[in-house]
C-alpha cells in the first residue's frame, strides 16, 4: 500500500462526552439568545454598561468562594500556564469583576455599573438539570454603598423577568440580609467560621430538602438518596429549633415579615443592623413601584456564595409543572445576587461597596422548554429543489431571497420526493416552502406554501381529494411579486 493511500480503520472510536457539559441545538441557542437580548437590554435601560471579560483568571485570584469548596479541584477546573502559574475556568462572572474592578483602580470612576452575559464552569457533580457549564447574565454596581442600590438590584432583576414573559405570581424574588442571619447565628453561639458556614448552606436547601431534611444538616447530618453523607452543623435540638423559627418568620407582606422578625431576632447587635438593611431595602422597593409579589422578605433566603455581606436575593419560578413521571413540581431558583463589599478588598485591601444580580440563563431557558413556552424555531425559507438534474433553479431562488434580506436555503438532501422534502422544511421550523418547476418557470411565476396557515386550514379538511383540490396555504405568485409573498408570510409568523 502506498503512503499516499488512506489507511483502512481498524476499529471505532466511542462517541462519548463529559457529564455535565450539554450539546446544544437551533431552538435551545435560539431561545438562550433571545433571553440574553431580553435581559440585558433591561439592564441597559437601567444605565448599565457592557463588559466582558476572559474565561480564564488566575486560580488564587478566584479565591474559594464556591458553593461547593470541599470537592475535588476546589469546584473549579484548573490548569497550569507555561509560567507554572496556576488558571481556572471562571465559575462565576462576579470574581472576574472583582479582578477588574482592582486593577482599573481610581481611573475607573465610581459608581461602575455593568453587566455581563456568558457561560461559567464549575467542577461539581453534575445531575438532572445541573450542569459543570452553563449560561448566566448579571449586573453589578460596585461604589454604591446605600440600600437604595439594593432595592435597584432587586427591583430590576423582577423586571428582567417580566421582560421575559413572566406574569404575576409566576415568579418571585426572595429578599433576605447576611446580617440578619449573622444576629441569629450569634444568637444560637456559632462563633465557629466551619459551623457558620454548615449552617447557611444548610438553610440555603430548605427550599429543595425541606424542614426535616434542613433539620439533619443542621444537627448531625444527613445521607441523600444515593448515599452519599454531607457531615451538618452539630447544633443541639434547641438551637436547632430556634434556626428554623427564624427561617419561617416569613408572611403576606413586607411589612408583617419585619415585624414578624423584628420578634424572632432576640437583641443582638447584628440583628438590629441587619433589620435595619431591610426597612431600608423596603422603604425603597415601594419607590421603585416593585409589587408586593414581585418581591417578599424571605428570612429563609441563604445564597451559597461565600463573598455576601449583607443583602441577598434569590429568584424563583413559581409555576407547577408535570414531570414525565407523572409528578407536579416547581422549577425553582433561576437567579439571584446579593451584596459583597469585600471582594475587591481581597486584591486592594480596602473595603469597596458592591451589589449585584444574576440570571441563569442556561435554567431559564431549560425551565421555559418545561413550561412549552420556548419560542417558536425561527427556521430558514427552504425552497425545494424539483429537478434533481438541475439545481441551479433552487439555487438562484433561495439566492435572491437571502439578497432581499430573509433567511433561506435550498434543499440539498438529494431527494427528489417532494413530501420528503416537505417533512424536512418541518423539522427545521421553516415558515414557509418555494417551488419553482416546469409549470411555474413556464408562466413566470413561483408556488409558496405558508406552512403554519396550511397546518391550520388543514385541520378542518376531512378528505385527501379536498386537501389536493383546496391546497391549504399554498399561492401562486409571478416572480418578480415573490421576495415580498414570503416577506409578509415571515413577518406574519414572527
Amino acid at each position: 500500500m502506498s503512503d499516499k493511500e488512506p489507511k483502512p480503520l481498524t476499529g471505532k472510536q466511542l462517541a462519548r462526552k463529559p457529564r455535565g457539559f450539554p450539546d446544544k441545538r437551533e431552538a435551545l441557542i435560539q431561545s438562550q439568545a433571545k433571553l440574553v437580548e431580553t435581559i440585558t437590554g433591561v439592564y441597559r435601560k437601567w444605565g448599565f454598561e457592557a463588559l466582558e471579560t476572559g474565561a480564564f483568571e488566575y486560580a488564587d485570584a478566584l479565591g474559594k468562594f464556591l458553593p461547593d469548596a470541599d470537592r475535588p479541584n476546589a469546584g473549579v477546573f484548573s490548569i497550569q500556564d507555561d509560567d507554572e502559574q496556576w488558571m481556572a475556568l471562571r465559575y462565576d462572572l462576579t470574581a472576574p469583576l472583582a479582578r477588574f474592578v482592582a486593577e482599573a483602580g481610581q481611573s475607573l470612576g465610581r459608581p461602575f455599573r455593568r453587566y455581563a452575559a456568558g457561560p461559567v464552569w464549575r467542577n461539581e457533580k453534575p445531575g438532572p438539570g445541573r450542569f459543570r457549564e452553563f449560561w448566566q447574565c448579571d449586573a453589578d454596581t460596585i461604589g454604591a454603598p446605600g440600600y437604595h442600590a439594593d432595592a435597584e438590584m432587586i427591583a430590576m432583576g423582577a423586571e428582567a423577568l417580566r421582560a421575559v414573559g413572566m406574569e404575576t405570581g409566576e415568579f418571585v424574588i426572595r429578599v433576605n440580609t447576611r446580617r440578619l442571619l449573622n444576629g441569629v447565628l450569634d444568637g444560637v453561639g456559632a462563633s465557629n467560621p466551619d459551623t457558620r458556614l454548615a449552617i447557611l448552606r444548610a438553610l440555603d436547601k430548605l427550599d429543595r430538602l425541606g424542614i426535616e431534611g434542613v433539620a439533619d444538616l443542621l444537627g448531625e447530618g444527613r445521607m441523600d438518596e444515593s448515599g452519599d453523607y454531607t457531615k451538618g452543623a452539630g447544633l443541639g435540638a434547641e438551637e436547632v429549633k430556634r434556626v428554623l423559627a427564624f427561617a419561617q418568620a416569613g408572611a403576606d407582606t413586607r411589612a408583617e415579615t419585619l415585624a414578624n422578625l423584628t420578634k424572632a431576632t432576640g437583641d443582638t447587635e447584628e440583628g438590629k443592623a441587619g433589620l435595619v438593611e431591610l426597612e431600608a431595602i423596603a422603604k425603597a422597593l415601594e419607590a421603585l413601584g416593585a409589587p408586593e409579589g414581585d418581591v417578599v422578605i424571605d428570612p429563609s433566603v441563604v445564597r451559597g456564595l461565600e463573598y455576601y455581606t449583607g443583602p441577598v436575593y434569590e429568584a424563583e419560578l413559581l409555576r407547577e409543572v408535570t414531570g414525565d413521571d407523572g409528578k407536579t413540581y416547581r422549577i425553582g431558583s433561576i437567579g439571584g445576587g446579593g451584596r459583597y463589599d469585600d471582594l475587591v478588598a481581597r486584591f486592594t485591601g480596602q473595603s469597596v461597596p458592591a451589589t449585584g444580580f444574576s440570571i441563569g440563563i442556561s435554567r431559564l431557558a431549560a425551565a421555559l422548554a418545561i413550561m412549552d413556552e420556548t419560542p417558536k424555531l425561527d427556521g430558514p425559507v427552504v425552497v425545494l429543489s424539483l429537478d434533481r438534474d438541475n439545481p441551479s433553479v433552487a439555487l438562484s431562488t433561495a439566492a435572491e431571497l437571502r439578497a432581499a434580506g430573509l433567511r433561506a436555503e435550498a434543499y440539498m438532501g438529494g431527494a427528489n420526493n417532494m413530501g420528503k422534502q416537505m417533512k424536512y422544511a418541518d423539522r427545521r421550523g421553516s415558515p414557509a416552502v418555494v417551488m419553482v418547476g416546469e409549470d411555474e418557470i413556464a408562466k413566470g411565476t413561483v408556488t409558496i406554501k405558508d406552512l403554519e396557515m396550511g397546518a391550520l386550514k388543514a385541520k378542518a379538511i376531512k378528505s385527501n381529494e379536498e386537501y389536493r383540490e383546496a391546497r391549504p396555504g399554498q399561492i401562486e405568485v409571478p416572480r418578480g411579486e415573490m421576495v415580498e409573498a414570503v416577506r409578509k408570510i415571515v413577518e406574519a409568523q414572527a
